[in-house]
């Protein structure tokens, strides 16, 4: 995988995270105030919104149009809002909001899991934008890195990162979100016609953290100096 950090507009984080040819364009921008129902309380707030461009498939996928988003684009913004909120000390962030866009150029399986990947590197990028104003180091807002990474079982074999043929046939598929220390922020995971094991859910968790240490190792690199941690 790759992550190509860049700035642009109104984004201080920009980054295009690169999983096989899963390709997301990850920013994060920053509002000097929280929504309404979180004014006065001292903390801040993040949020993500998250879509796949028309011509990220193989058939054209239509544009979400006025407000509407489907199903699946609602669960996958939440889980990257949560999963980033879980290693994010709000309060020591103060009165602000990060906007988290995760846009999917071009989908081959793992959207979600590369936007999350992504999203944590535009977040640190973001924040040593402004450190000046900060309240607090950018080494205390944030608890602990990010990654996430699918795994899943395929004609009855543990498989890490599924492109999408493997994820349309996997007769189970899960998502692992997880912190650079190793604890975990949310499994995902079900069989599709199928039952899984004990044992083959303790596979999958070992093959997943394996790649959540790799990931971790290529946002420590891209962010070089700027890694928190």
């Amino acid at each position: 995988m790759s992550f190509k950090r860049k700035y642009t507009g109104n984004a201080p984080g920009a980054v295009l995270v690169k999983m096989g040819r899963t390709t997301v364009l990850c920013t994060c921008c920053v509002d000097k105030k929280v929504p309404d129902w979180m004014a006065g309380k001292g903390k801040g707030w993040m949020t993500a919104e998250y879509g796949m461009l028309p011509g990220s498939t193989n058939s054209r996928k239509p544009r979400d149009k006025a407000g509407k988003v489907d199903g699946r684009s609602v669960e996958i913004q939440r889980l990257i809002g949560r999963s980033l909120r879980a290693v994010v000390d709000l309060e020591k962030l103060g009165e602000r909001t990060l906007w988290i866009d995760c846009d999917v150029l071009e989908a081959d399986g793992g959207t979600r899991t590369a936007s999350i990947n992504g999203a944590f590197v535009a977040v640190v990028d973001a924040l040593n934008s402004i450190k000046k104003d900060l309240p607090n180091s950018i080494d205390e807002i944030l608890t602990d890195s990010l990654a996430a990474i699918s795994v899943g079982i395929v004609d009855g074999e543990e498989r890490l990162d599924l492109e999408y043929v493997e994820d349309r046939d996997a007769e189970v598929d899960t998502n692992l979100v997880m912190t650079g220390s190793g604890r975990f922020i949310e499994v995902q995971g079900s069989g599709e016609e199928a039952t899984f094991t004990r044992k083959q859910l303790d596979t999958l968790l070992g093959l997943g953290e394996v790649g959540i240490k790799a990931i971790t190792a290529s946002q420590k690199a891209a962010l070089g100096r700027a890694w928190p941690f």
